[in-house]
Order: structure tokens, then sequence, then C-alpha cells
């Protein structure tokens, strides 16, 4: 049987809390769903706008709209300084939109991340002032630690508004008005918001004063496409406020009450908007636009959600599509190298050995000469099973978060990935970044943040959430950077680096429906923090079939269904797969599979175990 853990307990209707009783009339499952995941009242639930919380608690958003509504009337000029991923794109596109319609003028820059790097940047700045002369800036999704970006553009008059979601633990820049949930002294509510949730509070206190006053405005509203393309894409945290901003969000795109960048982009992937779900916007749309800040600049990006035009949205769309596949090859390439790393360095008698080594090919081969002392070429660490850290010469940094990510869930492990800033000139100077991905108990970024505590000079940058960081160094740092890490890893409880899997209990007979799966779908806005339902049971194996030698598929039964149950799991590892199974433990969700225009219910497997042979 497999090791699960029961978000919820309870198996009758009267131990369920009170106001979520009436739920349990209607579906008992759904209602242990909910309670499962804190909610204790309908009103928890609501998705009504008039639910958010009022911007006016966030700490500094009446000085920004303040100098806004002065930019606006006296024409200053205004530049919008993004980031170069999903969220930042999103952030800048809605800027843009809205402010415009309020009569601004307004431009946007995004910097190179192959050139400029991250955040508020002085260089930043003096391209902006070469390029915009601008009379403000706001910075979105980024500038909580840009401190000498905002002393360089405040020598030049410039007035200076940053509005970001990221974590900080220092003193914020001295701009004339910063926006963050998650700076010192902000008591607002949610901490979830991501950036272009930021700016959306922002620019819809900014509309609110406007109207108010009889100037030019706009219904912010109407851009919450944006808002939760930007809000899943950045893996927000789904609490109540950020549940309902999607909500909205995703309810225009099926009504095609959104920009046509969006609309091109699933036109481009063959998906109907109709059909979107909120999952879609991570897998979807999120992908490709971040493909453009991964694999070139994220202009184009910014580009295909302003457009108006629908050719030259298509036309975006699709370059936007290319970059995504050369984004996917690339990326392959990283992770196969970054498998042979791993697994050479697991067959090391010891594995908390700091090892260098130039990986010549992708063949996973176990012996010692996978690994050499050819240092200036490759150079990983498997910090004793605490972590997984990796660096190489001719790795792509656009991907190296993507290939993290792929890490940390195939190992269970914090794990960082490391390319070269530049290209061009790689030497023990050079400048090396680095893209974190952790798991629940590990606080990436105040990881790394105790590392450049306990060592100064060793850490050049860093900043990021709870889940995910990115971080500078030199490259003769990197081994004394892995040592560091190991150290914080090391004072970690070991329960911490075992994996919990989750289950909502086992499913009724009667919740084995297309009605059940579609009803289950539309219940809620799942996601990060708000976890999609997962389930568990035991079937009897009708029969199986191996998929391209890598999927598994499965033809059930179930107590009480009456007809067969399908089920697919993929990329298994056909070597573990008993054929004499007769019954299994299964942990799953609910999809509806579509194939010759037919719907049908199908379990997308998550794990499972065979508890009888035949």
């Amino acid at each position: 049987m497999l090791n699960l853990t029961p978000r919820y307990t309870s198996t009758r209707i009267d131990e369920l809390p009170t106001a979520l009783q009436l739920f349990a009339a209607q579906s008992f499952t759904l209602a242990r769903l909910y309670a499962g995941r804190g909610i204790t009242a309908p009103d928890e639930l609501e998705t009504s706008l008039s639910g958010l919380l009022p911007a006016e608690a966030l700490h500094g958003v009446t000085e920004a709209v303040r100098l806004l509504d002065v930019a606006i009337d006296e024409r200053q000029r205004i530049l919008i300084v993004g980031d170069f991923d999903c969220d930042g794109a999103t952030s800048t596109a809605l800027m843009m939109r809205a402010l415009t319609k309020m009569g601004a003028v307004v431009d946007f820059l995004v910097p190179d991340r192959f050139k400029y790097g991250y955040g508020l940047t002085p260089e930043i700045v003096e391209l902006g002032i070469e390029t915009f002369q601008p009379d403000v800036i706001v910075t979105v999704d980024n500038g909580i630690s840009s401190h000498e970006g905002v002393a360089r553009a405040q020598a030049d008059g410039i007035t200076v508004i940053i509005t970001d979601h990221h974590l900080t633990t220092k003193e914020t820049p001295p701009a004339e008005a910063v926006v963050n949930p998650n700076q010192l002294g902000c008591d607002f509510a949610s901490k979830a918001l991501v950036g272009v949730g930021v700016a959306f509070y922002v620019l819809g206190r900014l509309a609110k004063l406007r109207r108010e006053a009889g100037k030019s405005t706009v219904q912010v509203s109407q851009y919450l496409d944006l808002v939760a393309l930007g809000t899943i894409a950045d893996v927000g945290v789904l609490d109540k406020n950020n549940r309902i901003l999607v909500h909205h969000g995703l309810s225009a795109i099926r009504q095609g009450r959104c920009c046509m960048g969006i609309l091109a982009l699933l036109e481009q992937a063959g998906r109907d908007p109709k059909q979107l779900h909120a999952q879609d916007f991570g897998f979807v749309l999120g992908p490709r636009i971040n493909a453009a800040g991964r694999m070139d600049n994220m202009r184009i990006g910014i580009e295909c959600l302003l457009t108006e035009d629908w050719s030259t949205a298509q036309r975006l769309a699709q370059e936007l599509e290319q970059l995504n596949r050369t984004r996917r090859h690339v990326e392959g390439e990283m992770r196969a190298q970054a498998d042979s790393i791993v697994q050479a360095l697991a067959n090391k008698d010891d594995s908390d050995e700091s090892v260098s080594g130039d990986i010549k090919d992708n063949d996973n081969t176990s012996n010692d000469d996978t690994i050499t002392q050819a240092v200036s070429t490759a150079k990983a660490s498997n910090t004793g099973a605490r972590s997984i850290i990796l660096y190489q010469d001719d790795w792509h940094q656009g991907v190296i978060g993507i290939v993290a990510g792929r890490l940390k869930e195939s190992h269970y492990l914090p794990s960082i990935v490391f390319a070269p800033a530049d290209t061009e000139q790689i030497d023990e100077d050079s400048a090396i970044k680095g893209s974190a991905r952790s798991i629940a108990g590990v606080h990436i970024r105040d990881a790394i943040e105790q590392v450049a505590e306990r060592h100064p000079d060793l850490i050049s940058h860093f900043g990021g959430h709870a889940m995910a960081a990115g971080l500078t160094l030199k490259r003769r740092n990197f081994e004394a950077f892995v040592t560091a890490f190991n150290e914080v890893m090391a004072q970690m409880d070991d329960e911490v680096f075992a994996e919990q899997k989750f289950t909502d209990g086992p499913l009724q007979a009667s919740d084995f429906s297309l009605w059940f799966a579609e009803h289950l779908a539309d219940a809620s806005i799942w996601g990060h923090g708000f976890a999609p339902p997962t389930f568990d049971g035991v079937f009897e194996v009708l029969s199986f079939k191996i998929l391209k030698d890598k999927h598994l598929k499965l033809s059930l039964r179930y107590p009480d269904v009456q007809y067969p149950i399908e089920a697919i799991c993929f990329n298994f590892d056909n070597d573990a797969w008993d054929y004499r199974a007769k019954q299994v433990h299964l942990l799953f969700q609910l999809d509806i599979n579509e194939w010759n225009g037919k719907q049908s219910l199908q379990l997308m497997v998550k794990d499972l175990a065979v508890v009888e042979q035949g």
C-alpha cells in the first residue's frame, strides 16, 4: 500500500464544520475537500470582487497613487520597468494598458536578462534615461532590493515608485513610494499577491481616485485576464484574495473578453478558451510568455499582450511558440546532462564529497571516467542528499529555473542550477547566476540569506520567495557556496526531506462520473496553496497496456461502479510494473479524456502500488 497523508480524516457529515454540512448534502466529497483546505465557512469560497481586500491597507499605495495622478495630469513621462518572466510581462502590460487609457504618457523597458540582470539596476536606469528621458519610473515585479538603482534615478531628479511582491528582511529603498505587501511595516492581510496583483491594486486605487475627481479613468477589472495569468504562472499562493482575482480573469477569457494575445497563444496551443482551467495558465500560457524572457527578450511577450490587432497577435504568438520549442530543446539537453551528473555523483562512495567534473555525454554511465578533474568546464555537488547544486560552463541561464524545478520534483531536494552570466567571458572571476527551487519546509530564500550572512563576500546578489529564489556569485566561489549551503541544510530536521504525499481520501462510487469530474474542476480555483483534489483507492486490474514504452494505461474496476474505469500513468518506469498485478492502490486525480469528439472519465495516476498479484 502507498504511504499517504490524509488532508482530512473525518468520514461522517456530522463531523464536518457546521457551515460545510450544507455542502455535504450536495456532495460529501466536495465538503471534505474544502475542510481539508481549511475552509470553515461558505463566505471563504465567495468569488465576488466586493470580497477583495481593500487597497488602502497596502502600505505606500496612497502616495504611489498621488504621484501617478499628478504625473498623468502634468503629462510627465512615465517609464515602466518590468521583469523578464510572465508575472513581469503581465504586470507591464497591465500598467501600459490602464495608464494609457487614463491619459498617461507611458513607455516600458524590460531588462535583457543576459545583459543587465534582474531589477532596477543603475545600468537599467541609465538605459531608460538615454532612451526615454523619464520623469517617473515605476517598477513592476521588482525593485524592493534596488537601492543603487533608486539612487541613480533620483540623482537625475527622477521620481521612483516601486511596486513589487518579493520578500525582504532589509529596509526598503528610499523611493518616493514603495508598494509591496511583503515589505517591512505593511499590514495588508494577504502576503500572497504576485507582482501583477500589486500592480492591479495600485491601478484600481488610482482609477477610483480619478473617477471621484471627474478625471479620465478606466475600469481596471477589465484586465483581470492578465492578473489571472500572472498570478498562476508565478505560482502565487491561492488564498481567498487570489482565488477571486483568478476566478474573474478565467471567466473573462472563457467569454472571450481578454486581450488578443492570450487568444492567439491559445490558438497556437490548440486550446479552446471556453474550456480553459486555472492550471492552463501555468502549463499552457505561462511557458509561452516566459519563453521570450528565457530565450530572447521579454518585449515580444509584452507586445503580444498589448496589441489590439489580431494578425499582429497571431504573428507574435507564433514567434513565442517557436521560442518555446527552442526552450524545450535546450531544457531537454540540460536536463539530460544534469541527470548524468546526479547519477554519477550518486555512485560515488562518499556522497558528501564535493565533486568537480566534465560530463562528456548523456549515457548515465556510473564509472569514475564520467567525472574528471576538468574544473574549468563543469562543476557539481550533491550535498549529502540534502540538496542538488549544479553548474556547467555551457548551460543556458534562461532555463536553469526549469531544470532546477525538474530536479526538485524528481529527487525531492532543494535544487539550485547555475549558468554563466556571460558565456563570452568565463573565468574564475566571472559571475554565474543560479536559480533555486525548494521543497515544503525549506524556505530557500532565507536559506540563501543565512549563507550570505555567514559569508558576506560569497554571494553578490540574491532574492526570491520561500519556494523559488535567484542568486549571483563568482565562479570561483561555487564550491564554497555549496559547502556553506550544505551547512545550513544540515541544521534542518530529517523529516523535512521526507516527501509527504497527500490524499483527499477515497471517492464514493457515484463520484466516478463525467458530471462530478466537470463539477469538481469548476468548484474552485485549484492550484498552489489550494491543492487540486487528489484521491486514493484500491482497484481491481482488468487489463493494462504499455504505451510508447513509457506510459502505463489501466482498465480498472471499483466497488459498486458498474463500468470499467480507465487510468493513465505517464512516464512510468516499466521495470517497476508487475505484470501479475491483480489489485493496485492508486493515488490519482480525476480527468476528462477527449478523443474523436467523445468525452470519458479518466484517472491521472500520480503513484501506485501493487497490493495483490494474480
